[in-house]
């Protein structure tokens, strides 16, 4: 049994997701071989090859490939599936997009955001906002799954697999590369953070976000925010957590402001400890904290930003 892993990069670093996707396909079992599709992405590579469970990495250089436009690489993995049992891919934006179009071309079922492994024809991922947990069994030929990063630990380091070198497929030619906009930030990466700080609509303004980002900073956290504060205009799109936004499962999960809708708890309960901060008693986010405590935020987070020194 043979499992191809994508891996998700930048085309200089290795994406923690990848490592997250390695210990779902080691789950899986088999010989995994990791494709690393990109723009001088040599030291990708290495890392992607110094993964524990490894196979063998497969390099493909493409300037069609450099921004992870979905239709070019659908057709460079299209073109390797003969050989695997199981595709695997990590749950980002890239692996969303390229999944079911590889999909249907292949006409297989998708089986996405998986969160464990029974055996290598059955898994689990959650439904209903992740309020139960559905056991897929499939019988397709060619699994092509999506891997939920937060249900699974990184593998660690083994001596370096074999890397060869695979030949690019043709640009099919029907998508392009625009533009970028990310905001710079020397903050950690908010699905892969250990810890994260969350405002809510509690937090009342763009202005007053700022609180969350100090004691962010002073935790040495990623932000994050629910999907009221981001459509109230407090908070950038890219820092939502929760079922529309991004999944996250920290060490510490700093709730502020934040009542806890479902929406938002199917982003981040699985977080290891939660702490809550929130003038309401009745918040449901306190039904999933480790740590509640009921009092105005704007009194409570700068006396804790002050007690951490």
């Amino acid at each position: 049994m043979a499992v191809l892993v994508y891996a998700k990069h930048d085309n200089s670093e290795l994406n923690d997701a990848t490592s997250r996707a390695v210990a779902a396909a080691k789950a899986i079992g088999g010989d995994i071989t990791v494709l690393v599709a990109g723009e001088n992405c040599g030291d990708v590579a290495s890392a992607a090859a110094a993964l524990d469970g490894v196979a063998a990495v497969l390099h493909v250089e493409g300037a069609h490939y450099a921004h992870r436009l979905a239709e070019p690489l659908t057709d460079l993995i299209l073109g390797l599936a003969d050989g695997y049992e199981h595709i695997v891919f990590p749950a980002t934006t890239t692996g969303k997009n390229v999944a079911p179009r590889l999909a249907a071309l292949l006409d297989v079922m998708v089986i996405s955001d998986i969160t464990g492994v029974v055996d290598a024809n059955t898994f689990e991922r959650p439904i209903y906002a992740g309020n139960a947990i559905q056991t897929v069994e499939s019988t397709d030929a060619k699994k092509i799954i999506t891997v939920r990063g937060a249900s699974f630990d990184g593998v660690g380091e083994q001596a370096a697999a074999d890397i060869s070198t695979g030949e690019a497929a043709a640009d099919p030619g029907v998508s392009s590369f625009v533009e970028d906009r990310v905001q710079e930030s020397d903050r950690p990466e908010l699905s892969s953070a250990g810890i994260v700080v969350s405002g809510g609509r509690g937090v009342g303004s763009e202005e007053n976000f700022a609180i969350i980002e100090k004691l962010a900073d002073k935790l040495g956290a990623a932000v994050g925010a629910s999907r009221a504060a981001v459509d109230s205009g407090y908070a950038p799109n890219d820092w939502q957590v929760g079922q529309t936004g991004k999944v996250v499962a920290p060490e510490l999960y700093i709730a502020v402001g934040i009542s806890g809708a479902i929406q938002h708890l199917a982003g981040m309960k699985d977080s290891k400890v939660i702490v809550a901060i929130n003038k309401d008693e009745e918040a449901p986010i306190f039904q999933v904290a480790d740590y509640g405590l009921v009092a105005d935020l704007f009194e409570a987070v700068p006396a804790l930003e002050e007690k951490l020194g």
